[in-house]
């Protein structure tokens, strides 16, 4: 979409919802977006755009947390992160917590155990969800990212070895 087809359609749903979004945005539509709506917010690691209402919406029962397997992955994982707080959940982030440091899954394992849903960005070969829920007695949102090198391809890698994993859990 371009940015005044964006414009245009977060005028219309702002009538009617106290949250509007735009995924997927770059820094340069998102200043023309936030030209025509300057109530309109831009939060760039995410690459959402959105209006937010004036009042902050009650915030939701349960604990959801968001992990990466790795930096590269945090574009994906800040967006799902945004998004569950414009909707109200509390969020705690956990990065760069991947198997291959998995000394730093292990000393935050804490927030696995204290956490209701668990979102899981993993690329490379997307290990990471089948670990925590294997750890977990929580859903587990496995999410494969299209970063790495090698045999990953592209996100095919992590998606397949999500899909085979055998802990319980995950979806």
């Amino acid at each position: 979409k371009t940015a005044m087809q964006i414009v245009e359609i977060m005028k219309v749903m702002e009538a009617r919802h106290p949250v509007v979004m735009a995924t997927r945005v770059s820094a340069e539509k998102s200043a023309e977006i936030q030209a025509a709506l300057p109530q309109a917010t831009y939060f760039e690691m995410a690459r959402i755009c959105a209006i937010q209402p004036s009042v902050p919406l009650a915030i939701r029962p349960g604990k959801l947390s968001i992990l990466t397997a790795g930096t590269a992955d945090l574009p994906v994982a800040e967006e799902a992160a945004v998004t569950a707080e414009l909707c109200g959940f509390q969020v705690t982030r956990l990065w760069d917590v991947g198997v291959a440091g998995i000394h730093r899954l292990l000393s935050n394992r804490h927030v696995v155990d204290q956490s209701d849903v668990l979102i899981v960005a993993a690329g490379m070969e997307g290990a990471l969800p089948s670990v925590v829920a294997g750890l977990a007695d929580c859903p587990v949102v496995a999410v494969p990212t299209s970063v790495g090198y090698g045999a990953s391809f592209n996100g095919l890698a992590p998606l397949l070895t999500m899909l085979n994993s055998c802990a319980t859990g995950i979806g």
